[in-house]
């Protein structure tokens, strides 16, 4: 891996935020923070001046009326979420609200994602309509289903849509309401909110609008009631990887902080059950340790333990689903594993030298678990992955990631009619293709490649950027504190990157159940010794006591089993 270090920055720039810590001046500057008033609007989010009137966005006064009229006529509601660590919380966030104002007449749907897919399909919409539901709320998708929203129309349910995703490029399709920041139009000032931030923001307008109404349609909860649902906002929206700005950073502030107090019973269960203190939890224990396992529900089976994992208010059920979840992402772990090790045989013998774009398939491969192998050949070959599988319907179905050298959505856009239907973000996305194109997708997609990104691949830029250089000795409680401001850290704002130069190993050791993850100790001057953790590292990653390295990190405070500890997340030791 190559890097590059960032250059410091001039006295006159020192001098516009000179009231912080050097460190945290350099830092702020290279996040374009270049003023004392953002300096202090980034340092200390605000919820008040932060978040935004949801009546911004287009849609919200119609889906908000049509859903509080449903609610004082006692019609069936409908919540069909997406199956993911987005889709699932903000599934919680309106089964809460449901239950707050004491209205019962609603369920909850989660589709199966090996059987059904991504978005709404005929045959639960049937499902439902046989059920009396009248009103169907998407969550984290519906803005790309015009076939199947056609079909609720025809069915007589009124489908309010609450999505993040880009629309497709024919419109809309004919909902009731959409709520979409992203759609045509759309005066919100925030475009980036993931599925929960969205559908958080029709629970803040329906409070405030059913608090002007005369007779108020149920029993209001107490002002300010809705805060308690951050910690769900707070948890998409670290999941699903969104930029960390503006009213993303907000959430994801303040959820973490609701997360640290969240009486949910499931969500207390499974942090102990992983050994993570719940009052100390960070972004890293999301992303790391509680994602995956919300994920491992639905690209195992059902997403239904993960949901039940966090809505449930019974310490029977909690221990039920934990057990569950668990044994699935284990489950998970080894499956996963089988087909990394044979996609990296394949593209070994396939590819004589690196490749400037890599796609996979066969039809035994679950198409719910190729996004995270595709992860991990992006991160060992540094461009496009493509990899497709077969569903439980007997459909070729794939994932794409990004290394940062094209737009996933552009690429498969510019691909063409190669594809059945695509969709997803810059970083990645989802696709499905007939059996007959299947053998000229690679040809296909390499041309459309070539034309959005005609940078030869030895001269690309696959630079690690670095904020600075730091020794052992630097690395302190108090120089955590002053990063610590900077956090939550994700997409937008990524976690400060360091580079210890030519540092001695003291010592160096393999652990976990299958030795894949490296411990290595840096020595201090004082006699004592900082240790660096890389989880699932590479075989022969593992350095001699005595070699000197240069290893890129980035700092950490590990409360793992109830005890702090000031460690280094090792991203590269060369």
């Amino acid at each position: 891996m190559s890097y590059k270090i960032r250059e410091k920055i001039s006295q006159a720039e020192e001098e516009k935020l000179a009231e912080y810590p050097e460190l945290v001046r350099h830092l702020l500057f290279h996040r374009g923070v270049i003023s004392r008033e953002l300096a202090d609007k980034f340092l200390h989010p605000d919820y008040s001046r932060d978040t935004h009137d949801p009546f911004l966005m287009k849609g919200m006064e119609r889906a908000v009326l049509r859903i509080l009229s449903a609610i004082a006529d006692n019609e069936r509601i409908a919540i069909f979420s997406d199956y993911d660590a987005d889709g699932i919380p903000g599934a919680v966030i309106l089964h809460d609200f449901f239950k707050k104002i004491g209205f019962t007449n609603f369920e909850n749907y989660i589709p199966h994602r090996h059987d059904e897919g991504f978005g709404l399909n005929s045959t639960a919409l049937d499902e439902l309509s046989q059920r009396k539901a009248n009103v169907l709320i998407t969550i984290d998708c519906g803005v790309a289903d015009r076939k199947e929203i056609a079909h609720a129309q025809k069915l007589g349910i009124d489908v309010i849509i609450t999505d993040h995703h880009l629309p497709p490029a024919e419109g809309v399709p004919p909902a009731y309401a959409i709520l979409d920041p992203k759609q045509l139009d759309c005066p919100y000032p925030d475009k980036n909110l993931c599925g929960s931030g969205v559908a958080f923001k029709l629970i803040q307008a329906l409070l405030l609008r059913a608090s002007t109404l005369n007779p108020v349609p149920f029993t209001l909860p107490a002002v300010g009631w809705e805060k308690w649902l951050l910690d769900m906002v707070g948890l998409a929206t670290l999941s699903d990887m969104v930029p960390l700005v503006g009213e993303n950073r907000a959430f994801a502030r303040y959820g973490l902080l609701v997360l640290r107090k969240s009486p949910r019973p499931g969500l207390q269960r499974l942090l102990r059950k992983i050994g993570v203190n719940q009052r100390t939890l960070t972004e890293d224990d999301i992303v790391f340790s509680i994602t995956p396992k919300l994920n491992a529900a639905s690209r195992m089976g059902s997403a239904q333990s993960a949901f039940n994992l966090l809505s449930t208010d019974s310490e029977t059920e909690a221990a039920t689903a934990v057990e569950e979840l668990l044994r699935l992402n284990n489950e998970r772990k080894g499956v996963v594993g089988s087909m990394l090790r044979e996609m990296k045989k394949i593209v070994a013998d396939r590819y004589q030298e690196e490749p400037r774009l890599i796609v996979l398939g066969n039809p035994l491969w679950r198409p719910s678990l190729l996004g995270l192998a595709a992860n991990t050949l992006v991160k060992e070959h540094a461009c496009p992955v493509f990899l497709w599988g077969r569903d439980g319907e007997d459909r070729i179905k794939g994932s794409c990631r990004s290394d940062g050298s094209a737009d996933m959505f552009e690429l498969m856009k510019t691909a063409g009619d190669v594809f059945i239907e695509y969709g997803g973000h810059a970083a990645s996305g989802g696709f499905s293709v007939t059996p007959e194109k299947i053998h000229f997708l690679e040809e296909v997609l390499l041309g459309a490649y070539t034309q959005l990104n005609s940078v030869p691949v030895a001269t690309r830029s696959n630079n690690l950027i670095i904020d600075r250089e730091i020794s052992v000795d630097e690395v302190t409680l108090p120089v955590y504190r002053l990063l610590e401001q900077l956090s939550p850290f994700g997409m937008g704002n990524a976690k400060p990157v360091f580079l210890l130069r030519n540092v001695p190993v003291q010592s160096a050791r393999l652990f976990g159940k299958e030795k894949n993850h490296l411990e290595v100790s840096f020595a201090r001057a004082n006699g004592g010794v900082l240790k660096a953790i890389k989880f699932f590292a590479e075989e022969g990653e593992s350095p001699k006591a005595g070699d000197k390295k240069d290893a890129v990190v980035s700092v950490e405070l590990s409360s793992f089993a109830g005890r702090s500890e000031l460690r280094l997340r090792l991203i590269d030791l060369v």
